[in-house]
């Protein structure tokens, strides 16, 4: 049964008999029929206005159905189109659909055939109308994926310029104060804050606002890590070798205070004072689903059951950022230096 709308229909076929049929028996059915005699003039009013769908005939002299098909697909918007055909050959009806026909129907002697004819049309609106509709909400979807991903790049540069913020106040207190160890700790703390900062401004600087590029984050990081950490009195070399690995924001935050922790205390405690060495930061793929982080000094060393030196906060944030990602960092002793390493799923 046609909808209320009374969709329009343009019916081609080279019988006048027929065409008066379909016209007549098509509109007791609830549909506006437009009549061509053939496909020459079925194209002339496709182009010209606008129709719900398009009924063709198969067998017509000069250009025959298969033809006229091919050409009302080359139009800038073709109708749904049900393909009609006196034959039950059922290679015609599957180059029909191959070219493009939404459906077709067997031509018979009749009533019963305009009855198939508009159940044919009832189904085939019915799919266009859930394409259009389907369509039309990917659509939707599409726009306001573009306006979150837009609401969040905001929300992480300002969260970033929030974070920079912070850390300034946290440089001017650290420089107030007159006791080196409290000086430090807030030195600790800008570092901290930094690390989470460089997440942030990665996020709203590309792309994708959802996970973050570790090869330039990293990067990024530890140069500021070396602009704090070196100097001419305990001049490291901070390297990084990371491969592109994306990771979800939550997991960059955690490795991002890992790799800070371990290596400020690499820069503190690996080499004697007044003495600078190598500090190698490494990030690989393990794996399809993991990755595995290296921090490693050719310093001093430590005993084999000895923890980090320091306060212990270090510790524990590396424990927890750790824990976070369903690892633990382990450290192994070498014949020069300390390698710390961690393992996590990606």
């Amino acid at each position: 049964m046609a909808e209320a709308a009374n969709p329009s229909v343009l019916y081609i076929d080279d019988d006048d008999g027929i065409r008066r049929l379909a016209a007549r028996g098509l509109a007791r059915r609830g549909y506006r029929v437009t009549t061509a005699e053939g496909g020459a003039e079925g194209l002339v009013l496709a182009a010209s206005q606008p129709f719900d769908l398009i009924a063709v005939d198969h067998y017509m002299p000069g250009m025959d159905g298969l033809e006229t098909l091919e050409r009302l697909a080359a139009l800038p918007v073709m109708p749904p189109v049900v393909y009609v055909t006196g034959s039950d050959e059922g290679r015609i009806a599957v180059a029909a659909l191959k070219a493009g026909a939404a459906d077709y129907v067997v031509k018979t002697i009749g009533d019963d055939f305009f009855d198939l004819l508009a159940a044919s049309f009832d189904q085939v609106l019915d799919r266009s109308r859930l394409a259009l509709e389907k369509a039309r909400a990917e659509e939707d979807l599409r726009a306001s994926n573009a306006r979150l991903e837009a609401l969040l790049g905001e929300v992480n540069h300002r969260v970033a310029n929030s974070l920079q913020l912070v850390s300034a106040m946290v440089r001017l207190q650290a420089g107030a104060l007159a006791d080196p160890t409290a000086r430090a700790a807030l030195d600790d703390t800008q570092r901290r804050i930094g690390a989470i900062a460089q997440v942030h401004r990665r996020l709203y600087s590309a792309n994708d606002v959802e996970s973050v590029d570790m090869r330039d984050y990293l990067g990024s990081l530890v140069a500021e890590l070396a602009e704090t950490l070196t100097s001419g009195d305990a001049p490291h070399a901070l390297r990084v070798a990371a491969e592109p690995i994306r990771l979800p924001t939550d997991k960059a935050v955690s490795l991002g205070v890992i790799v800070t922790e371990l290596v400020t205390n690499a820069c503190k405690y690996a080499y004697p004072a007044g003495d600078g060495g190598e500090i190698r930061v490494m990030l690989a793929a393990d794996g399809d689903r993991a990755f595995r982080l290296s921090v490693e000094d050719d310093g001093c060393g430590m005993p084999a059951e000895a923890t980090p030196k320091g306060t212990g906060l270090g510790t524990k944030l590396i424990r927890a950022m750790a824990q976070s990602l369903q690892t633990i960092v382990e450290y192994e002793p070498r014949p020069q230096g300390v390698r710390a390493t961690l393992r996590a799923a990606v």
